[in-house]
C-alpha cells in the first residue's frame, strides 16, 4: 500500500483507539506522571526553552508540566502556524494569558507575544513505534520544524521528545525518508531514549 494512503488510514483508527483508551482512564494521574517523568529525566535549569502543545480533544494534559516548567524558571512556548506548509514557529506562553484559536481550531499565543527558539520539543502524536518515529496528523509541521532545528541545534542539541499514553504504543507505524523520529518518548509508565540520529549537512 502506499505510505500515505496508509498513514490516512492509520490516523482515524489511531484516532478511535485513542478515544477508547482514555474513556474511564485517570488522566489526571497520567499528566502528574508525565510531569514527574520530563523533570526527573532532564532536569530542565531556568532559562531552558521548552516547546510544548495546548492540549485538544484526547491528547494527553501537559498543563501541569508547562506550569511546573513555568516555576522552575523555564522559557515555555506553544508552536504557531505562520505560513503554510513551511516550519512552525514558538510564542512564549505564561499561565493566564489569553489565547487566540488558529484556523485548525488549536489555542496557540497572539502575535504580541516574544518568539523563542526551543532547546527542548514536546511534540504530539497518534501513535508511535519503538524506534521513535511517531504518527503525526498529517500536516507535516513538525517533521520540517524538527529538520530545520536539529541542523540549527547542535551544540548542545536540539530535542526531540514525544509525549504519549502507552497504550499509543504501535509496531507498524509507517515512516518515509522526510519523517523525523524522536529523541525520546515519555508515557505515563516509561521513558524511551532512542540512539543519536546521524545529521547531514
Amino acid at each position: 500500500m502506499d505510505p500515505r494512503l496508509f498513514k490516512r488510514a492509520l490516523r482515524k483508527q489511531a484516532i478511535a483507539e485513542r478515544a477508547r483508551l482514555v474513556a474511564g482512564f485517570d488522566a489526571a494521574a497520567a499528566a502528574r506522571a508525565i510531569r514527574d517523568r520530563f523533570l526527573e529525566t532532564f532536569a530542565p535549569t531556568p532559562g531552558t526553552v521548552v516547546s510544548a502543545f495546548w492540549p485538544v480533544g484526547e491528547e494527553l494534559d501537559i498543563k501541569p508540566l508547562l506550569e511546573a516548567l513555568h516555576g522552575r524558571g523555564c522559557v515555555c512556548t506553544l508552536p504557531v502556524v505562520t505560513i503554510k506548509h513551511m516550519p512552525l514557529t514558538f510564542r512564549v506562553w505564561e499561565p493566564g494569558m489569553p489565547f487566540i484559536v488558529s484556523s485548525f481550531g488549536i489555542p496557540e499565543p497572539g502575535p504580541d507575544r516574544p518568539p523563542a527558539t526551543p532547546d527542548i520539543s514536546l511534540v504530539p502524536l497518534l501513535a508511535f513505534d519503538e524506534e521513535g518515529y511517531r504518527l503525526g496528523y498529517g500536516g507535516g509541521y513538525y517533521d520540517r520544524t524538527i529538520e530545520q532545528l536539529r541542523l540549527l541545534r547542535r551544540d548542545p542539541p536540539y530535542l526531540t521528545v514525544g509525549v504519549a499514553f502507552e497504550g499509543q504504543l504501535r509496531s507498524d507505524v509507517p515512516h518515509e525518508s522526510f519523517d523525523q523520529p524522536l529523541d525520546w518518548i515519555l508515557t505515563e509508565q516509561k521513558a524511551r531514549h532512542f540512539a543519536p540520529r546521524v545529521l547531514s549537512v
